[in-house]
């Protein structure tokens, strides 16, 4: 029996999968390389265990289910077909059956079966012989009991529990089919996917360079010949090569907007959330912060305005855990996020409050607390650093910069290896099941604060277990409360930022709410 969401979720699929299937009607022109810009170098290729650089490696690849690509808000309705032709619920809500493409081929020629798709989550789940260096989405899956195969083109995923909303995990551009018969370590410099782009060179601190697959499964796809990722890590740099036309599409930040519109007149930008949360980290095992009142004296010195109107002139939102309204779908409407301890827009009584907290704690005018405050080598995470530095002194905490380079910040933070940081969280999938079990249940490997709450633990399973969004809704609110009055990782602000493209660039959707699901770049074409 299919369950009635089963049933639900099958329209769309079958939908979806015409459209997928129907002739190409557009005139869509083939040819021609698309030009982009990387502020860093990846310190791998392999999509399953780093945390960024996603806009490189997800077209190298397939998931089994994708959020559409010309679609800007993630959600369960968005989400079409891939190498997976449809799927089922049983009817308790703890299967979930999808049948699979035939005629797929590796980029090395081999065939995509069922055993690709058992071995790809029996490594996500550490259940196989081979290990992945970084886990980092391991937690996604912590309610998913095995994966099975039926013959070499259906595989079940069997579920602890219900979990209505497994099938956006599946969803995320992280969610990416690996080959049995290629190892992890291969994986990292030379990646074998399904997807629209091969691997042509990967030199670190220069450039990723991706080439059309002629092979793809897709029929006519991709249009591009292949896309160019040239590593810039200046922004100012990056714009020009923009503006000078060398540069096809990039992510701007709001301050070199101007220069854009000024110089590069004919450009096509929009003004869009990034899709991801600044944010305080601390180190809940390290003396002092071992304090949850120190804590709560450090979340009460933010002026998240003050960040937004420095970092992105008037252009962020205030949130919690979930993304904002209107483009989060989870997000609390102002007059309730308000209501929680630190969200108070009046700064200076959030001030005075803390800096009581640390004169009660034995900190003072004459004593003031010294700390190294760790962030990512990046603009988007050293600028903002320095704001939280000047911020902190309020308070009487006095914290030096630690510049981080980006190869070691997440394996750093991950093993715990730092006290007090500012850090840049993606919504990988705008869903509560990603964001908590990601970054707050006990033992997720990027759960990089320590936070350990078995109460709330059991919360995060009872909203994963409701089908119904208002009320699902209602709980993640409870839990938003509960996570802002444990201090268990203090959300300072949800940035915006600018996307340009020379208006030649066709068939590019900026996604509002899943930044990292964006980037098949299959549909993408030239207009020149």
């Amino acid at each position: 029996m299919i369950s009635k969401l089963g049933a639900y979720l099958s329209v769309g699929v079958t939908i979806a999968a015409m459209l997928i299937a129907a002739p190409v009607t557009l005139a869509q022109k083939p040819g021609g390389t698309l030009s982009m810009e990387l502020r860093d170098s990846p310190p791998s290729l392999s999509i399953l265990e780093e945390s960024d650089f996603v806009q490189v490696m997800m077209g190298m690849f397939n998931n089994l289910v994708m959020f559409d690509q010309h679609v800007a808000q993630n959600s369960l309705a968005a989400i079409v077909p891939d190498l997976a032709t449809g799927w089922s619920w049983s009817e308790d809500g703890k299967e979930l059956t999808f049948p699979l493409r035939q005629g797929v081929k590796w980029h090395d020629g081999k065939p995509f079966t069922a055993a690709d798709v058992k071995c790809t989550w029996d490594l996500l789940t550490v259940k196989s012989r081979d290990k992945l260096r970084l886990d980092p989405r391991q937690a996604w899956y912590r309610n998913l009991q095995e994966v099975t195969t039926s013959g070499n083109y259906q595989v079940t995923f069997e579920l602890k529990r219900p979990q209505p909303a497994f099938l956006t995990l599946l969803a995320s551009g992280w969610s990416a089919v690996y080959p049995c018969h290629v190892p992890p370590a291969e994986m990292r410099q030379h990646p074998i996917g399904t997807g629209p782009f091969k691997l042509a060179a990967f030199k670190p601190n220069e450039r990723v360079t991706l080439t059309r697959n002629p092979d793809y499964w897709k029929p006519a796809r991709p249009y591009l010949d292949g896309i160019e990722f040239t590593i810039i890590r200046e922004a100012s740099t990056a714009n020009l090569a923009f503006i000078a036309g060398k540069l096809d599409w990039r992510a701007i930040g709001i301050p070199q907007l101007k220069d854009v519109e000024s110089q590069a007149p004919q450009a096509i930008c929009e003004i869009a959330p990034g899709g991801f949360s600044r944010n305080l980290i601390v180190n809940r095992d390290a003396p002092p912060f071992d304090n949850a009142d120190l804590r709560r004296a450090m979340a009460l010195s933010l002026d998240r305005k003050a960040f937004i109107d420095i970092m992105g002139q008037g252009h962020g939102d205030v949130g919690g855990a979930m993304q904002p309204l209107p483009e989060g779908l989870w997000g609390m409407p102002p007059e309730v996020l308000h209501k929680l301890p630190g969200y108070d827009p009046d700064v200076q009584k959030n001030r005075a409050a803390a800096r009581q907290i640390m004169q009660e704690l034995g900190y003072g005018p004459g004593k003031r607390l010294a700390i190294k405050l760790a962030t990512r080598n990046d603009p988007l995470y050293r600028n903002p650093a320095v704001i939280l530095i000047d911020q902190l002194k309020e308070v009487g905490i006095d914290a030096e910069l630690d510049v981080i380079d980006t190869t070691r910040w997440f394996p750093k933070v991950m093993r715990k290896d730092y006290v007090v940081g500012l850090n840049n969280t993606a919504a990988g999938v705008d869903d509560p099941d990603q964001q908590f079990y990601e970054n707050y249940a006990c033992g997720s490997p990027r759960n990089f604060t320590g936070y350990c709450n078995p109460e709330l633990d059991r919360l995060f399973d009872g909203q994963s277990m409701e089908s119904d969004q208002g009320k699902r809704k209602q709980l993640v609110w409870q839990i938003e409360t509960k996570l802002a009055e444990n201090v268990a990782r203090p959300i300072i602000y949800w940035a915006r930022g600018a996307r340009c493209r020379q208006p030649y660039v066709k068939g590019m959707t900026v996604m509002v709410d899943g930044t990292f699901n964006g980037w098949r770049m299959e549909d993408v074409w030239l207009d020149k």
